[in-house]
């Protein structure tokens, strides 16, 4: 394995990074698995001023801790180092971590560059999401349509089942006037089928 240029940086997107419409044009999304990690949605904040109908409202978003013996599906991202800056300030209640070489593997089996990393919430906004702090319905979408891109119904159904916290923290119902500044609009079956699922883990939902 090789470093990356000086001019790219590579990293593991686990959720909305894992959506290539997310992603700034001109990146390379390559699929695959990643050992001694566990998702899970513990990442409360509040959105910044100036972040449109996100300021100022309590939402939770996905993390990731460290946990032996487990494996997530994702995307590992190639990136212009330029757009670090941006990335970071979209992160902006995560801290960059470095990943053990080797601890990804592609599914094209393509060689990785020695150099990645991924976003793992800072330690103070590192808790489970509640009724103030709820799920975005329009960010579980998001990151679900980049799951079904990639994996298809095995994609979504392995991001429910991998992803601790549905049974806990709530989901507020915001598809049709999303809060998500980088909301997609799904199609009708695979929003029905993305409800069916969360339906067969229990999850819960709000009404504002």
């Amino acid at each position: 394995m090789t470093d990356l240029a000086q001019d790219q940086i590579c990293y593991f997107g686990y959720g909305s990074l894992v959506n290539e419409e997310t992603l700034p044009t001109g990146t390379t999304v390559i699929a695959g698995q990643l050992s001694g990690w566990k998702r899970e949605w513990r990442g409360c904040s509040k959105g910044k001023e100036g972040n449109g109908r996100m300021s100022g409202v309590g939402v939770c978003a996905l993390g990731v801790r460290r946990e032996e013996g487990s494996v997530i599906r994702g995307a590992m991202v190639l990136d212009t180092k330029a757009n670090l800056p941006a990335l970071d300030k979209r992160e902006w209640h995560y801290s960059r971590k470095s990943l053990a070489e080797g601890s990804f593997v592609p599914d094209c089996g393509r060689q990785m560059p020695a150099d990645t990393f991924l976003y793992q919430v800072q330690d103070q906004y590192a808790h489970w999401g509640n009724e103030e702090h709820p799920i975005l319905q329009s960010y579980a979408d998001c990151v679900m349509a980049g799951f079904y891109r990639l994996w298809g119904q095995e994609g979504l159904e392995h991001f429910v089942e991998t992803t601790d916290g549905w049974d806990r923290v709530p989901i507020l119902k915001d598809r049709e006037d999303p809060y998500y500044p980088r909301a997609i609009v799904l199609s009708n079956e695979l929003a029905a089928t993305i409800d069916d699922l969360l339906k067969s883990v229990n999850a819960q939902y709000l009404n504002r």
